[in-house]
């Protein structure tokens, strides 16, 4: 199998020679980037399986080099944010703008590492060509095969993530799934990597970022339990 290779985009010499070190030492090939426009240029030539981004970069920041590279014509690239700001409407906005997943500062190597395998896992699925399945509720359709989502007809677009999580519950419509039942089957946790580690503002803050883009009424919580597609009228 080929090495995976992993960009690590960090202005902050010594945490980015550290992360590369210990990513390094998983197997992976390893490219640095410290600067928003490096970041940019860096994946159009290197192409790589999965980016690690800093927010705060010089040149512009980790939000819009997001951007830019989650809408290259070679398609979405893996992405797995890291803030040193504990505000959700920072980690909201970086879920909105393509991020796959998010970690605050200060992190283990341990965990980082972790979240890292458990995101290449789920990138790297790919299931066999099957026939058109379309999941319609209301006025809410979610097209399995196209991986496209429509609401009162118009199209919502949304990141590879938040599509996971989406087709997970509507494929079970009405049933109530835990944080760590969702951080297993939607984000590839196993317990070897220590899922206990993952904060469960990680689904909190993907379930929010659906409900923003497709209604408050989508998603419904289930107090005690987890969350729940809203049941087929």
């Amino acid at each position: 199998m080929d090495r995976r290779r992993i960009l690590v985009v960090e202005d902050e010499r010594a945490l980015a020679d550290a992360i590369a070190a210990r990513l390094r030492s998983e197997g992976f090939d390893v490219d640095l980037a410290s600067t928003g426009p490096a970041a940019v240029e860096t994946v159009a030539h290197t192409n790589p399986d999965l980016v690690v981004l800093d927010v705060m970069l010089p040149g512009f920041d980790g939000l819009e080099v997001c951007r830019r590279i989650q809408s290259r014509p070679e398609g979405a690239v893996a992405v797995l944010m890291l803030t040193a700001r504990s505000d959700e409407t920072d980690q909201l906005v970086g879920l909105g703008v393509g991020a796959d997943d998010y970690m605050s500062k200060p992190f283990s190597m341990r965990t980082l590492v972790a979240r890292v395998h458990a995101l290449l896992r789920r990138v790297e699925r790919h299931p066999a060509p099957t026939p058109t399945v379309v999941h319609e509720f209301d006025d809410v359709r979610v097209d399995e095969h196209a991986r496209r989502v429509f609401r009162d007809g118009d199209e919502v677009h949304l990141t590879r993530t938040e599509f996971d999580l989406l087709l997970f519950l509507a494929r079970r419509p009405g049933a109530a799934f835990g944080r760590d039942r969702l951080l297993s089957d939607v984000w590839g946790w196993s317990r070897d990597d220590s899922m206990t580690s993952v904060p469960s503002r990680t689904v909190d803050s993907h379930v929010k970022a659906l409900r923003r883009k497709l209604g408050s009424d989508v998603v419904r919580t289930v107090h005690g339990v987890g969350y729940a597609f809203r049941a087929r009228a």
